[in-house]
């Protein structure tokens, strides 16, 4: 059998060692095709690092595991800023050393770490805990502090499961994967493999498979990307890339029997070299390729990763392994990352900043790991394009100069273009889609016409809302002129979030509950209608408001695809009597998140047990999350939801 690519055109995803990828490639007879797909981007100003420095030198952490030899060094760099590199040293030396292969290994040991608990091919996490727990050299976890040095998202189950044995987690995130900042060469390989002129593709990363359907889905090329790929010679280089892989539905035709790339190119060129050239899968091929898909995850032949997400199908009110969760506020003072990018810049100033509103979007996505990002942004951005002024006073909230109250007034408002006034917005979010999991779906968001009417009349939040009745009950001409307005402006700034990349929209009416049911009926709900039968393409739509309990029958009739409700109300017999023609979304206390670690999860049971598992509910708080909630609340929140939904999975 003759041996090599002869001379087909091999595409290698490699980024930090492209060159050596490239000349293994050539020593194959493989014409080479790089399109690096990750971008290693240091934290700025680590806070997780230098949180892990001073909790390892006063004695708190006793177990670390290092996942990656680039992240051990860096993570070395970043606390030799602040503290004596023979103090950092003496106390690791005192604590449990486990990493989770050779290169992590060579890198502790080049710091005169030699007593470091080995993990055996293939180094997933599942063999890190198997080491955790047979290992004479670990201790029991139960009470103990393990830090995980993490490198690109954090791995949401291997976390998990050492809460599971009593440890407290001590995320140390040292570096991100982004997309590389030319995509280039990564479009010209999709392109490439989608016309067939490229048919060998080689991975060597689990994050390269997620960015390069993130390209492709924004391209609208992914189903014709894992078409190409299932009949192109798909190589991985262990199991974690296999994995990603077949999560995106790709037959993976061979996985290195080593993990190093040299093994990896040498396989990929003998089973090219199997192969006549153009050669698909062979029927039987094909069949296998049909059963695995079927048993991992049910799909159409259009799959698409983020239409399929477990929040997109219970916006559907389909059936999900899991309740998706994610959170109001869920970027926000409550979280370091936050409070140190808005150190250096006033609130609005990041709203305004596209790269910033991005960055705390994705971070805090990630970080939680719930199962919907939300771009962060504020929603009276849309008043500033009316003609009003905006300002933020610390400690007070949003402050709004030249309120409306008098058809004169309303007069003087001006109609909002939100690709000319907002496109900082749009450019966030594209951004931010960017840098997402592929997975994972992003919700824009604007506020419904009450309540940024209301804003405009009180000029600022309100406890009776004297102004924007008076003008409602006074001068319903007036009223009207000003919702019809802002209705307009909310739908085509929601239109505009869509095309920019935003998989489903929230309208928020904060203040609707200052109403009773007729005034609702009359003063509210048309415009509300309006709004959400003038979102094109239409996507899911969820229409939270507070206060609104005793009329949600009113509520319903906007035609919302999910209603989000508060606190206020039993969210089983909200649900009832919205209908189960519809999903919900709730609604756990805020509060509550700030109470026991232990009451967090039975509070978020009770909702669930009151559910039952139907399909169509996204858990979430009944209002956002407060500043002063600690985050190892907010995940275990999380990890409850998802563990405790499980048991529903049908």
């Amino acid at each position: 059998m003759p041996a090599g690519f002869q001379g087909q055109r091999v595409v290698a995803f490699e980024s930090r060692s492209a060159e050596e990828m490239a000349s293994l490639i050539c020593r194959h007879d493989g014409v080479v095709q790089l399109a690096p797909a990750m971008a290693e981007a240091p934290l700025e100003q680590n806070l997780g690092a230098i949180r892990f420095g001073e909790r390892l030198l006063r004695g708190e952490v006793s177990v670390a595991v290092f996942m990656t030899g680039v992240g051990t060094r860096t993570l070395m760099e970043v606390l030799q800023t602040r503290y004596r590199q023979q103090d950092l040293l003496g106390a690791l030396a005192g604590i449990t050393l486990i990493a989770r292969g050779p290169k992590p290994i060579a890198a502790l040991r080049a710091l005169g770490l030699s007593t470091v608990i080995p993990v055996p091919e293939p180094n997933t996490w599942r063999e890190v805990l198997e080491v955790m727990d047979t290992s004479e050299g670990c201790p029991n976890l139960s009470g103990l502090t393990v830090a995980v040095q993490e490198y690109g998202t954090p791995n949401r189950s291997f976390l998990a499961e050492l809460r599971k044995r009593g440890a407290e987690v001590l995320q140390v995130p040292v570096y991100r994967w982004t997309l590389p900042s030319d995509t280039g060469p990564l479009c010209r390989a999709i392109d490439a493999l989608i016309a067939g002129t490229c048919r060998v593709a080689l991975f060597t990363n689990s994050m390269q498979v997620s960015h390069l359907f993130q390209l492709a889905g924004q391209q609208q090329k992914a189903d014709a990307l894992r078409r190409a790929l299932n009949t192109a010679v798909t190589a991985s280089i262990g199991p974690n890339c296999s994995q990603a892989l077949r999560r995106e539905l790709v037959r993976v035709d061979l996985e290195a029997g080593q993990p190093n790339m040299a093994r990896l190119v040498e396989e990929a060129s003998r089973r090219t070299a199997g192969r006549p050239r153009g050669q698909g899968p062979s029927a039987s091929t094909r069949e296998a390729v049909s059963v695995e898909v079927e048993l991992e995850r049910p799909a159409p032949p259009n799959y698409s990763r983020l239409d399929s997400s477990v929040f997109m199908r219970a916006c559907r009110r389909q059936t999900t392994e899991y309740t998706p969760i994610w959170l109001m506020r869920q970027a926000g003072r409550y979280m370091a990352e936050y409070r140190e990018i808005r150190s250096r810049t006033s609130f609005l100033g990041l709203c305004k900043n596209s790269d910033l509103a991005a960055e705390v979007t994705v971070t805090a996505a990630h970080r939680l790991g719930v199962d919907a990002a939300i771009i962060f942004a504020d929603i009276l951005l849309i008043v500033e394009p009316m003609g009003l002024g905006l300002t933020f006073e610390e400690g007070e909230g949003p402050n709004i100069q030249g309120v409306i109250r008098s058809q004169a007034e309303v007069d003087r408002l001006s109609e909002v273009d939100p690709e000319e006034s907002l496109s900082f917005v749009f450019d966030a979010i594209r951004k931010a889609r960017a840098g997402l999991r592929s997975d994972l779906p992003l919700i824009g968001f604007a506020g419904a016409p009450f309540t940024l009417a209301s804003y405009i009349t009180e000029g600022g939040g309100s406890k009776n809302y004297v102004h924007t009745k008076e003008l409602m009950y006074r001068h319903p001409g007036a009223w009207d002129s000003m919702m019809q307005l802002i209705s307009r402006s909310v739908a085509k700034y929601l239109n505009g979030q869509i095309l920019a990349g935003a998989q489903a929209v929230q309208l928020f009416d904060s203040w609707a509950g200052c109403l009773g049911p007729e005034d609702y009926r009359r003063s509210v709900l048309p415009y509300t209608i309006q709004v959400i039968e003038s979102i094109r393409p239409r996507v899911p739509v969820i229409y939270f408001s507070t206060g609104t309990g005793g009329y949600l029958d009113l509520v319903k009739s906007t035609g919302a695809d999910v209603i989000g409700v508060d606190w206020r109300v039993d969210l089983a017999q909200a649900w009832s009597g919205i209908g189960h023609g519809q999903a919900i979304q709730g609604n756990l206390d805020p509060l509550v998140l700030l109470g026991e670690p232990g009451s967090i999860a039975e509070k978020a049971g009770e909702i669930l047990d009151g559910v039952g598992g139907r399909p169509g509910h996204i858990f979430n708080l009944g209002h956002g999350v407060l500043p002063q909630t600690p985050v190892d609340h907010v995940l275990r929140l999380v990890d409850a939801v998802h563990e405790r939904s499980r048991k529903f999975e049908v």
